[in-house]
């Protein structure tokens, strides 16, 4: 069992081609898994076993009367909770949406359908993806598969958890301020945030659409990019979504990349960045260089004008989102009203989370009168000051190279009474949404905990291949899953 959940996507594909599994093999063995190591990592907040088994079965037998099917067919995976999935709960890991069932599938399930992928359930996450921990569900805390006593990160935390614990071999999550790509990094494994407007938004629950963009959470690069063939692509039901020219990219994987240039910012390498943090990444520049790259020190002054901007931004749009959320057309209604002020204040006093709060008062403060030009307008300024600065750098290199995160998975429990240091762990990645550049996140080595330490790789927009040529020749480079698993130590 063990050896099938520890396969790769594409290594899946193969042994179904050659027939030496088959998808109702292939799919209990990670329900076996899912029975055994579910209860350490609690990264599911709903299983679709029964549906699984039977869609597992289906498959089958079409293979078996040789008909047409697609090579992921009968391969399993799991979706982030504030994805739409047609007759499957979607609760957004809150109390507000904890009995909703969502009427119709997200564009990105629905190309998953298409394509015979098989849904093994909805995975945990910060409530309506708000949080770098996970530690904001209403549901339940996911466990760090690697240590069962620090966070997975947040908020596709339990995406990355299932990943890297093998309960799923590949997850979809959603990217907001860092939300794939910090997860990946503390749980060892590769998350991508594509370029905004690249993947279709329709059907993902909206907490800052113009920040928001769903991506793909794998074991490793080739994975990731076979997901992200399956999900981009233009939906004309989202009005955001580009129409770019379909492009496969599996295919420069392999491609050399002798004289590419990464360009390495020296303020993402400044203060309250981690020592083991900036060894691990200095010891990746150095497997660059022998790959032939050009590594340069370069300046990119954006991350501190990000963080404050991104969250004025955010938290503006996430009031806005979650003013549906009134306890009168679906969701949470509290029990206990007398007038219809009372029955909004009450649904939304007891629905919402303290984070959710938190952001909802902030948002409305930014967008009230007298505030707005103070902070909300200057925050779109800052939004292009960071666009031009990113747009200026990809001129002069391919790629840029960052830490994921100032410091490797931290404790459960360690920094939830204090938000503004919860807030300070985005400072690496909220540049990118803010940006709407893409960028991936993958494992460059361990510190001296045995915790993973994430290796980010940012783009110019749609250069997505770029990104995943650079980051496939380093992953084949130093063997980051042969040389270390998660232990599940407890």
């Amino acid at each position: 069992m063990n050896n099938i959940t520890n396969l790769t996507v594409h290594e899946l594909v193969e042994k179904l081609k050659s027939n030496e599994l088959t998808s109702e093999e292939i799919t209990k063995a990670y329900i076996d898994r899912i029975n055994d190591k579910e209860k350490d990592v609690d990264a599911f907040v709903t299983l679709t076993i029964d549906d699984a088994e039977k869609k597992a079965a289906e498959i089958d037998k079409q293979r078996k009367e040789n008909k047409e099917t697609s090579q992921f067919a009968g391969i399993p995976i799991g979706i982030k909770d504030n994805l739409c999935t047609k007759g499957v709960k979607t609760t957004c890991s809150s109390k507000m949406l904890e009995n909703f069932v969502s009427p119709y599938d997200a564009t990105v399930v629905e190309k998953l359908n298409k394509e015979g992928i098989i849904s093994l359930g909805k995975l945990n996450m910060d409530e309506f993806a708000m949080g770098s921990s996970t530690e904001n569900s209403a549901i339940k805390i996911t466990h760090n598969p690697w240590d069962l006593n620090r966070v997975p990160g947040g908020s596709s935390g339990g995406s990355a958890a299932a990943v890297a614990g093998d309960l799923v071999p590949w997850a979809l999550g959603s990217d907001t301020g860092g939300s794939i790509r910090e997860p990946a990094a503390f749980c060892g494994v590769v998350g991508l945030k594509p370029t905004y407007g690249l993947v279709s938004r329709y059907g993902l629950v909206a907490f800052a659409s113009s920040l928001d963009q769903v991506g793909p959470i794998t074991k490793d690069v080739k994975d990731n990019a076979m997901l992200l063939n399956i999900i981009a692509g233009h939906d004309e039901k989202d009005s955001t979504s580009y129409d770019i020219e379909k492009k496969d990219y599996t295919k420069n994987l392999e491609k050399d990349i002798k004289g590419i240039k990464i360009g390495v910012p020296k303020e993402f390498f400044g203060e309250g960045i981690n020592e083991e943090v900036k060894e691990q990444l200095n010891k990746a520049i150095e497997t660059y260089e022998k790959l032939g790259a050009i590594v340069e020190e370069t300046s990119l002054d954006v991350a501190k004008y990000s963080l404050a901007a991104y969250y004025i931004i955010a938290c503006a749009e996430a009031s806005s989102n979650l003013g549906r959320f009134d306890g009168i057309r679906y969701g949470y209604r509290a029990k206990d009203y007398t007038t219809l002020k009372e029955l909004y204040v009450n649904s939304r006093t007891e629905g919402f989370g303290d984070e959710v709060k938190r952001r909802i008062i902030l948002g409305t403060y930014v967008l009230s009168s007298g505030y707005y030009d103070a902070y909300y307008k200057k925050a779109q300024k800052v939004r292009t000051f960071v666009k031009n600065k990113f747009d200026e750098a990809f001129k002069k290199y391919d790629v840029l190279l960052t830490p994921v995160s100032p410091n490797t998975a931290f404790k459960i429990g360690e920094k939830c009474n204090n938000p503004m240091e919860m807030y300070l762990a985005d400072i690496c990645t909220v540049s990118i949404n803010i940006a709407g550049v893409p960028a991936i996140s993958l494992p460059a080595g361990v510190d001296s905990n045995g915790m993973p330490v994430g290796m980010q790789l940012i783009g110019n927009r749609f250069e997505e291949e770029k990104i995943l040529n650079v980051a496939y020749k380093f992953e084949q480079e130093i063997k980051f899953r042969e040389n270390h698993k998660p232990s599940f130590k407890k």
